[in-house]
């Protein structure tokens, strides 16, 4: 990675860390994955992607924190439009808009779909 390219990710914010295609996140599918240390400080680095809560920790971290090699390396697209739903349900709202842009994902409110 180029340093402007380092740069851009570290400060440049979640857009700037985001693989250019949903395509080029190519995570498992199934298996566990251990994070870096640099993505967490607390311990907690094991996780089940076979486990929707489990992935769903896991990918908020990486959301939040991982630099664009991380995404995709760790994230799984097909699991991430499965998850979306909920997901973006956790995530901010910079970051949902970010995701959805780039990804082409769909941000649907759960309680908007229940009829009244």
């Amino acid at each position: 990675m180029a340093l402007a390219d380092s740069i851009l990710s570290r400060w440049g914010g979640l857009s700037a860390r985001l693989p250019g295609r949903l395509e080029d996140l190519r995570g498992p599918r199934a298996g566990v994955v251990v994070l870096p240390v640099h993505l967490t400080w607390h311990g907690l680095r094991e996780f089940d992607v076979t486990s929707g809560e489990s992935r769903l920790i896991l990918y908020s971290i990486l959301l939040g924190q991982g630099r664009r090699a991380d995404l995709a390396r760790f994230v799984n697209a097909g699991r991430l439009a499965e998850d979306w739903p909920e997901l973006s349900a956790l995530l901010g709202q910079r970051a949902r808009r970010a995701c959805e842009r780039r990804f082409g994902l769909l941000y649907v409110r759960l309680d908007s779909c229940v009829n009244t």
